[in-house]
């Protein structure tokens, strides 16, 4: 079988950077010492040769790195396995497929150190402290609800990281957004850290292309829900696209503003909106080619209840004030 290349192009944002530096940017799962193993172990190579770490980079270069050969070095993680509750809704001995509830950290990190998904996960199969990131593909925030896919093989991650880097997943989100927008449309600004805030993105020149498409689901007085599908896979994308152009996720915290009730809403109506403290984001649907089989299988998840009575809200709202 031949082995797993992933490609990786220098452009002019790129120029002058040390190779490690430029590989720690790209591959932020993994910690710049294991990346610095790959490089000195020949695992890496720049324009096909290896070369070491300090390496400066030029334009219109790449960087290969030999995906199975790197995850197969990846050494055992030392997390507790904790016995938190999964939502499994589609498992064999390949992949799992988990619908994340809202509060629930993906991955252990500075200030949540343990009482994640992933702890979770080793807690449900100890073979996945050997997977890179106990199998996890792609994220969803701590309050953003819905699927994501989890590989319980090296020889699976490896093909799913793949697809994922190839734009190859369908993922649709619902969005509850505020204003009341009249069509859908698409959003292509590049992402990247915001200046002076380091926990947050911003549509940044400097930032990796972005792309998300919306369209209209249902219309309210306020508010509008909507159908994100995304080309991209940025941190926050979804709700920093949103806030770039003027329509906010609901109970943003980041990037939401300041809470706005609109005029002449029932007390009803308004305390559903104070009291909705998490962004309205939900990952509905998940599709993918099988990366064993190659089947193309997709799963849907059902709204969430706090979402759910939100959305009635709005549509009670909606009627009342309707001439």
């Amino acid at each position: 079988m031949s082995e797993k290349i992933l490609h990786l192009k220098i452009s002019h944002l790129d120029y002058g950077l040390r190779l490690d530096q430029f590989l720690a940017r790209e591959l932020p799962d993994y910690s710049r010492s294991r990346i610095q193993k790959w490089i000195k172990d020949g695992l890496v190579t720049l324009n096909g040769e290896v070369v070491p770490g300090r390496e400066k980079l030029k334009v219109g270069g790449e960087v290969q790195v030999n995906v199975e050969a790197a995850l197969e070095a990846v050494e055992t993680e030392n997390w507790d396995a904790q016995p938190i509750p999964l939502d499994v809704v589609y498992e064999d001995e390949h992949i799992m497929v988990i619908d994340k509830p809202s509060g629930l950290v993906v991955h252990p990190g500075a200030g949540n150190p343990d009482n994640t998904m992933v702890n979770a996960l080793v807690h449900h199969d100890a073979a996945l402290a050997k997977v890179p990131r106990a199998g996890v593909v792609h994220r969803l925030d701590k309050e953003t609800t819905g699927l994501l896919v989890v590989a319980r093989t090296i020889a699976a991650h490896t093909r799913l990281v793949e697809a994922l880097q190839d734009r190859d997943f369908d993922r649709e989100y619902l969005a509850l957004v505020w204003g009341e927008m009249t069509a859908g449309g698409m959003i292509d600004e590049p992402i990247g850290r915001h200046p002076s805030v380091r926990t947050r993105q911003a549509v940044s020149h400097s930032g990796k292309p972005a792309l998300t498409h919306y369209r209209l689901e249902e219309r309210f007085r306020a508010h509008t829900l909507l159908r994100v599908k995304l080309d991209t896979g940025r941190t926050h994308q979804i709700r920093v696209h949103m806030a770039y152009i003027k329509h906010p996720i609901v109970g943003d915290p980041v990037y939401g503003g300041r809470l706005k009730i609109p005029p002449a809403a029932s007390a009803h109506f308004a305390e559903c909106l104070r009291g909705f403290k998490r962004q309205a984001l939900h990952a509905q649907r998940l599709g993918l080619e099988h990366p064993i089989t190659g089947e193309y299988m997709s799963w849907e998840s059902p709204i969430p209840e706090d979402l759910k009575a939100l959305i009635s809200a709005m549509r009670e709202d909606y009627r009342e004030h309707k001439e």
